[in-house]
């Protein structure tokens, strides 16, 4: 049973809530009553985890170590020193330059899903130090309009690499999508070839980029972007492809291997360079771009040794 994060509950009143009450003698039926949510977290596999043991062991379930799916506040939090960050773009938003509808008004749905979940787009773009390195990270949110990409991503994230370009430092992206934006139609696939383009000049630059896929990505962003990283990792268990299984299966008439489009199985077949636990991303990351950028790692070391 889920409680209401609105409101915290002791262990007593959590425990009236139940159903029935076992006594000495007998069972007591109770009304049943409407449970919050917030409190408790279950896990696909059934276990059960207070939220805040949840938020204290980075959103994996300890029992089974499932990785429950976050946004990019919790990354944020996790990845950069003290949670200290500074914003890009933040005002960069979509607009509805097809006058689009469909059960609602492509305007509509946007303001609502902005004042539902407090998010201007489906990704947000940010730099600051991660164990004392420089980077930039964005990272997407699959609740606003599934992660999906539009005009308004690609802009923020063609600005990110833009600004890694400028500053030199790495650039990570951690994407979560259910693919492009249909109420952008052309103009959401436009961005697909935008930001590849502003990839190729980051690495021209020399510049590492790292590619993290989280649960769920799929669609063009797993189609482009997500998949051309310098590295390319994921999270335990994302589910990971370009349609969703159902789909294949129906198209090519044939059962799917068991684990299909799993980050396991595509870490077996070579489309991804490593799986890493969420408790180890922002030391692992942090190497990998130490690795990626010898050069930085080196004047870094330089300057410490100095100031001794």
């Amino acid at each position: 049973m889920l409680a209401d994060s609105h409101k915290q509950y002791t262990k007593e009143e959590y425990e009236k809530m139940a159903w029935f009450r076992r006594t000495k003698k007998n069972i007591t039926t109770e009304h049943k009553k409407d449970v919050p949510k917030g409190l408790w977290y279950k896990s696909p596999s059934g276990k059960i985890i207070e939220t805040e043991e949840l938020k204290s062991n980075l959103y994996v379930s300890p029992e089974d170590d499932f990785h429950v799916q976050i946004g990019s506040k919790e990354y944020f939090e996790i990845l950069f020193d003290e949670a200290k960050f500074k914003e890009l773009n933040s005002k960069v938003v979509s607009k509805d330059p097809l006058n689009w509808e469909d059960t609602k008004k492509y305007k509509d749905r946007i303001k609502e899903v902005r004042k539902t979940t407090g998010l201007n787009e489906a990704v947000r773009t940010a730099t600051g130090k991660m164990n004392g390195r420089d980077v930039v990270i964005a990272a997407m949110d699959f609740k606003f309009i599934g992660g999906s990409l539009g005009s308004a991503m690609g802009e923020k994230l063609v600005r990110a690499i833009d600004y890694a370009i400028k500053q030199k430092i790495g650039f990570i992206l951690i994407s979560q999508s259910g693919g492009a934006r249909m109420m952008e139609a052309a103009i959401s696939l436009m961005q697909m070839a935008k930001v590849e383009a502003k990839l190729v000049a980051l690495s021209e630059a020399r510049i590492p980029y790292i590619s993290v896929l989280t649960n769920p990505t799929y669609g063009g962003v797993t189609a482009s972007f997500a998949s051309v990283g310098d590295l390319v990792v994921a999270e335990p268990g994302a589910l990971i492809g370009f349609a969703g299984p159902r789909v294949i299966k129906e198209t090519i008439g044939k059962d799917l291997p068991e684990g299909f489009q799993t980050s396991e199985f595509l870490l077996e077949k070579g489309f991804v360079d490593m799986i890493i636990h969420r408790k180890m991303l922002k030391n692992q990351l942090t190497e990998a771009l130490g690795m990626l950028m010898p050069e930085v790692e080196e004047k870094s070391t330089k300057k410490t040794k100095s100031k001794k």
